[in-house]
């Protein structure tokens, strides 16, 4: 058998006859022809079978069919991922409309998004029908045609593939833990809610993270969210404020529309219209009409719908189509005919009704985005896509419509349902250079008043109509309603916490809350400073309340709203005020749980305030720095009268102490009181034998009626550029609450008034000639007036005045200055707009060019993001952008070693790990570079070095550096400042030097010492000068050079400290070391008030936050001082945390806590001066030394490169080389701005020793030529001299030959070997040493 031929070998195919041949050859052919076809791609080969809807398709068959029908319908379907699961599923969206790649105005978006709940699976089955459906239908049936055409469609089949895949058909209940994602998060109860903070974890739950910037990046109209477990439509809002498990009704401010939308679906589906499921988990529930509002049901926080509606304007329904999860798919065919006509009624609503248009500026027809329309009555606002057009949903009648864009005037229409295009004028008032200024009418308060008056007759306003007394919670939950029912004007935010851990609440209201908008004056009110005097705290909710109800529909509300940013704080100690109770002028309450008066807690002028600092009025102090309010006031109680600083006195006596602004103060003040006409007669509590006060006017200065030390007034006058009034609201501090409506009536049109009053006198922008961008803390004096004031962040800037004329001066470091006179009308305000020039640089004395090259977009694009985040919304935004959400807990030294290496593996583009060296355990003392080319030296840039760990006792600042290094690398590519900062900076990251201390240090210890050196018991911070392992690694590092900045994290204080830690008399930068160390400090919510609110503090309070390190713990061999001396690198210290090793749980916090100021120094290291050094020819010079200020030095790099920061304000930068011309020049620092950057050239040097270098070189010539001239004589001597010694020499040696004879008859041969060395010497000439060898 082995030996016979194959049958596929050519001589067995020789003997086959012709036919059989022939048949071989078709059927080979036949073969290849099947395999070519298996060789297609599946896209090519799958033929679209019909459906046949009895089976489920899983992830796999899903995304093939989904790719099948895209490709098939590519005229009108896209399909796209909106990212991917946990177990890294693509999340299909599949687009449908004509021409699905491009977007275009005039078609309104809409979505829906099944299988939310994995085990919720006929959500997903519909939705692939209904995608099938209009792709099929489209051009046949004009219903779908028309909708397709006319609405941009989106439908995701399943939001929760991971779930599906878990899940099991038949599972009815959804007991097989399909229903949340991978990692078991249900992604239903996950979106930031309104009631509940909710943060998303974009690790725990990519699909909700993933949704979320879909739903912020599309303008959808209109959506549904469909689930299954019953039969109805859910309408918002899903939860209410008390959080009810059931029966609260939380209406949103579109409830009757939404309750509509509901209808509509229910009223076409069989089952859902009847309003009874017949479920068999609970047979009797009934759903009237077949809805429901989603709170009424159940209570459920962070739902998608409410997310929606909230924060991307979209409206949302829940639709449940189901009793059974994952019914037998037998029943597909059921569900699909039972919600077919549903889903397509529900679509047809987003064209169909409502109001619908374009926002276009008059005069050029340009498209307006963001454009906000609003409709009277109804808290909810809609804006505009980049296409200018807009759509709002509502129903059948007549409305009142606003139409808000920033830079333009709005306009109020009443429309009927219509197409409304929308033209707005863009209005500048004439904003001259700064020597001719206009009149801002719009903000006029007679203007406003006047028509206010004309109309009181035709109008009707909304009065408060609860009037009681509000203890803590019943406030809280009245602010929470408010801000829910009235989002789109409102936002409810916290400044801190009292002693006994109540919030401080504020509200803000404005047209556009949450942002500070340039050019509008920020204003405050404060209220129940002191707990028992309870007027104030009614009086602002009323206003609140008040504010709210009649936005839209009352100009002089409506305007003021637009027009001003308000915030008011109705009670800043809400726990005196659970102590007090009604009296007429008692004490009970008026303090804080500390027994502190909060009025006398402020930093004075006069006199040290010995008490410790409140959380209280640290609250308000970290708050009133951190807005640019102009005009505020706090309201008390006890009289009736309007008090103005000053509050004290020099010497403490009660006398007229009257304030750079006096009759700013005296005009702000009488607008109140005039209004109050009980006030304004002066006889502040008549009928009250105990006082017997009169005050001209109802106002008095506040010294002059008694002395206040450490008032909240006063410290806002000179900390900030608010001007604050106290105005006492009556006699009774604590009122019978039946008595309010008459405070309220008496006090309404006064709180009005004073408001207005914001928009007195000047305002405008100060803005930097060279680039056109406000320049910020820019400087504006009165000549007349000894109280300079501030441009904010963005360049503009608010000066009260009364009426007359002035003269005004702007000023910024690095700026000249430039001044102007200016009419300030009886009425409104003036404009001013000031243009400033950079000061050019001084070099050699000579005033040159300003050598800054032109920059390529992209570098002046960097410069604008470095001025857009050294303001304070700036980091504020970046961190909103960013949200983290890690899960906090103290890292051993194998976790951290791991944790790096996962960062090094998981983003190995941007990160590098290297180890410095081993601790005396041998342990890695590691450092983890993140850039975008780590590998690569690249000296233009700035390197910034972050440290931890040199005391393991203190662990806090590990754990904040490893959570630092993480977020920056998972916002690499998603957050374009993040991702521009590290393309931009070299990171370095140091997270532990004393690895083997922090493996001996306890957790909750807040003193102890275990830990805090070495195993060798040094302590690293101790022993630069001696070094151990650790820090003979970091000091390697440090010598490398190249550093611009370094951040130190210890603990057991909050506070920063900069060099020296050594005892010297004097630092050389310490400008700029105490600068750096002050911006970090600014940028925490505690530290720059300067109380630690450390126990056992013996520092008291500390300016600022910050101190010589010498001043704190005075030592040698430090690690900052090392920095500064041997690695030319400016170090600062952060102490994070009083508590050496807190307790995990503090972590978060802390993080909070230090992270903007961390990503501060980010910012900070690009800020100073750098620039190149270079020869005339242009090559770069290596090594030269730049001088700063004639005292610290730094080097520059290969390329030529330096970079050095500095303290705002012009310094002196002398560059020094070998061979070359000293030069110098001043450059100007900002301190919110990218360095400045200069080019230094070099010429040869001119003076050598102070000469003249021709004067130099000829007397070198002059003395060369005699030195040779020297030589050649020394030179004929000593050969004259040489001729006679070498004759001696001769007749020396022919003695000496006697002598060896006399010798070898006397001696043996070693003897005469020992004579010939025996007295050999060193110094002995060339001739001796020949001598000695003959012997």
């Amino acid at each position: 058998c082995n030996d016979r031929p194959s049958a596929y070998t050519p001589h067995s195919l020789g003997n086959l006859s012709s036919s059989h041949k022939l048949s071989l050859l078709v059927l080979s052919m036949l073969v290849v022809f099947i395999s070519s076809i298996n060789s297609l791609p599946l896209d090519e080969q799958r033929e679209l079978e019909p459906e046949i809807y009895s089976k489920y398709y899983n992830y796999d068959q899903l995304t093939d069919l989904l790719k099948s029908l895209a490709q098939k319908y590519a005229n009108i379907a896209n399909l796209t991922s909106i990212g991917r699961s946990v177990e890294n599923r693509e999340l299909w969206v599949m687009r449908i409309t004509r021409d699905p790649t491009a977007d275009g105005p005039g078609k309104p978006k809409f979505k829906y998004v099944g299988n939310m709940h994995g085990d919720e699976t006929v959500s997903r089955q519909v939705l692939i029908y209904l995608l099938e459906y209009l792709l099929e239908k489209y051009g046949e049936e004009p219903r779908v045609t028309e909708l397709v055409d006319s609405t941009d469609i989106y439908i995701m089949p399943s939001m929760n593939p991971d779930g599906f895949e878990k899940s099991k058909e038949g599972d009815c209940m959804g007991k097989d833990e399909g229903r949340n994602n991978a990692k078991n998060v249900d992604l239903n109860r996950s979106f930031p809610d309104q009631f509940e903070e909710i943060h998303v974890n974009a690790e725990e739950m990519p699909e909700v993270a993933a949704v979320m910037r879909w739903i912020l990046q599309n303008k959808f109209v209109l959506s549904g969210n469909l689930h299954g477990g019953t039969v109805v439509a859910s309408y918002p809002f899903d939860d209410s404020a008390a959080h009810d498990n059931e029966g609260t009704y939380s209406r949103s401010p579109d409830d009757a529309l939404f309750r509509y939308l509901a209808r509509v679906y229910a009223e076409n589906n069989p089952v859902m219209k009847t309003g009874q499921p017949k479920c068999e988990e609970n047979i009797n529930e009934t759903f009237k009409d077949g809805i429901t509002n989603g709170a009424k049901w159940y209570d459920v926080a962070g739902g998608m719908q409410d997310f929606n509606y909230l924060k991307g304007g979209c409206l949302e329904i829940t639709m449940e189509l189901s009793c059974c999860k994952y019914p037998p798919s037998t029943q597909l065919k059921t569900e699909w005919d039972n919600n077919r006509e549903a889903l397509l009624a529900y679509m047809e609503k987003v064209i169909h009704i409502g109001v619908r248009g374009f926002v276009r500026a008059a005069r050029n027809d340009a498209p307006l985005a963001d454009a906000v329309i609003m409709v009277a009555g109804i808290n909810h606002k809609v804006s505009t896509s980049r296409f200018g057009d807009y759509y709002r949903l509502l129903l059948p009648g007549t409305y009142n419509i606003t139409v808000l864009a920033p830079g333009y005037v709005w306009y109020i229409f009443m429309r009927e349902n219509c197409m409304c295009g929308f033209y707005i004028l863009r209005t500048s008032p004439t904003e001259t250079s700064v020597n001719s200024a206009s009149t801002d009418s719009s903000s006029s308060s007679t203007g406003v008043n006047e028509a206010a008056d004309e109309e009181k007759d035709s109008r009707v306003t909304v009065q408060p109509q609860d009037f009681r007394h509000h203890h803590y919670n019943d406030m809280e939950l009245f602010l929470q309603k408010f801000s829910s029912e009235y989002s789109s004007i409102t936002r409810l935010y916290s400044i801190g916490k009292s002693v006994q851990e109540r919030s401080l609440w504020v509200m803000e209201i404005s047209n556009n809350p949450g942002v500070h908008e340039f050019g509008e004056p920020e204003f405050k009110y404060i209220g129940n400073m002191h707990g028992n005097e309870v007027v104030g705290r009614e009086l602002l909710l009323n206003l609140i309340d008040y504010l709210c109800r009649n936005y839209g529909t009352d100009p002089e509300i409506t305007q003021l709203i637009n027009s001003t940013r308000i915030h008011i704080m109705p009670s800043m100690n809400p726990d005196g005020y659970e102590v007090s109770q009604e009296d007429i002028s008692g004490v009970q309450g008026r303090n804080n749980t500390n027994n502190y008066d909060l009025n006398r807690n402020f930093p004075d002028r006069f006199n040290f305030v010995t008490d410790p600092r409140q959380p209280e009025t640290l609250a308000v102090m970290n708050w009133a720095k951190s807005y640019p309010f102009v005009l505020s006031a706090n309201l008390h109680g006890g009289s009736l009268v309007v008090n103005y600083p000053f509050d004290d006195s020099p010497d403490n006596v009660s006398i007229y102490s009257k304030s750079s602004d006096d009759d700013v103060f005296r005009m702000v003040a009488l607008a109140y009181s005039q209004e109050n006409s009980q006030m304004y007669d002066g006889h502040s509590c008549k009928g009250m034998d105990l006082y017997q006060e009169y005050f001209k006017d109802g106002i008095t200065n506040g010294a002059e009626w008694y002395n206040v030390h450490g008032g909240m007034q006063d410290w806002n006058y000179i900390n900030t550029n608010c001007f604050e009034v106290t105005i006492e609201l009556g006699c009774y501090k604590y009122p019978p609450a039946a008595d309010l409506p008459k405070y309220w009536e008496r006090n309404r049109r006064s709180l009005l008034q004073f408001i207005h009053q914001v928009h007195r006198g000047v305002k405008g922008v100060v803005i930097d000639s060279k680039d056109g961008f406000g320049i910020p803390n820019a400087t504006i004096t009165v000549d007349t007036i000894n109280h300079p004031i501030t441009s904010n962040v963005a360049g503009d800037y608010w000066r009260l005045l009364v009426p007359g004329k002035y003269h005004l001066t702007a000023s910024a470091q690095g700026y000249s200055s430039v001044s102007t006179f200016v009419n300030v009308p009886k009425e409104g305000v003036e404009i001013v707009n000031f243009t400033l020039n950079r000061i050019h640089s001084y070099t050699n004395g000579q005033t040159t060019e300003d050598t800054t090259p032109v920059l390529d977009p992209s570098v002046k694009e960097f410069q604008s993001l470095i001025k857009q985040l050294s303001g304070e919304s700036g980091l504020d935004k970046l961190i909103k952008d960013t949200p983290t959400q890690s899960s906090f807990r103290y890292r051993r030294y194998s976790e951290v070693s791991e944790f790096l290496r996962g960062l090094t593996l998981n983003f190995p583009e941007i990160t590098s790990l290297q180890s410095l060296g081993q601790s005396v355990e041998f342990r890695t003392i590691w450092a983890l570079e993140i850039s975008n080319n780590p590998k690569v030296q690249e000296p233009s840039e700035p390197k910034i070095r972050f440290v931890a760990g040199i005391h393991g006792n203190a662990p806090v600042g590990t754990e904040l550096l490893l959570e630092f290094a993480a977020s920056l690398c998972i916002n690499y590519g998603k957050n374009a400042a993040i991702t521009r900062l590290i393309n931009e900076t070299r990171i370095v990251i140091l997270p532990s030097i004393n690895p083997d201390g922090r493996e001996l240090a306890k957790e909750k210890d807040c003193t102890s010492t275990a830990g805090k050196t070495n195993v060798h018991g040094k302590d690293l911070d101790n022993d630069f000068f001696e070094p151990q392992p650790e820090t003979r690694a970091v000091m390697d590092l440090i010598q490398e050079r190249g550093f611009t900045l370094s951040v130190a994290l210890d603990g057991g204080s909050v506070l920063v400290t900069y060099p020296y830690d050594k005892p010297v008399q004097s630092v050389e930068n310490a400008d700029t070391l105490r600068y750096l160390a002050t911006v970090y400090a600014n940028h925490h919510p505690k530290m720059h008030s300067g109380d630690t609110g450390c126990p056992n503090s013996q520092m008291g309070t500390i300016p600022n936050g910050v101190l010589r390190a010498a001043e704190w713990h005075s030592h040698m061999g430090s690690m900052k001082d090392f920095s500064v001396d041997f690695g030319h690198c400016p170090e600062i210290t952060v102490y994070t945390s009083c508590c050496l090793f807190p307790p995990a749980e503090m972590l978060p916090t802390l993080w909070a806590e230090n992270r903007k100021s961390l990503l501060s120094m980010l910012v900070e290291v690009h800020k100073g001066v750098r620039g190149v050094v270079k020869d005339k020819n242009g090559k770069p010079i290596v090594g030269a030394i730049i001088v700063l200020n004639g005292g610290v030095r730094v080097f520059t790099s290969e390329g030529g490169y330096f970079h050095a920061l500095l303290a705002p304000g012009l310094h002196n930068i002398e560059a020094v080389a070998d061979g070359y011309q000293q030069q110098s020049q001043k450059v100007s620092v900002s301190p919110f701005e990218a360095a400045s950057s200069i080019i230094i050239e070099f010429d040869m040097e001119n003076d050598i020793f102070g000469l003249p270098r021709e004067l130099v070189v000829a007397s070198a010539a002059a003395a060369m030529t005699a030195l040779v001239v020297t030589a050649c004589i020394i030179w004929c001597v000593c050969s004259a001299k040489s001729n006679r010694q070498k004759d001696g020499f001769h007749r020396l040696q022919q003695h000496r030959d006697d002598y060896d004879d006399e010798i070898r008859l006397m001696s043996m041969g070693s003897k005469k070997s020992l004579l010939s060395h025996e007295f050999q010497d060193e110094s002995e000439s060339d001739q001796d040493t020949l001598y000695t060898n003959k012997l």
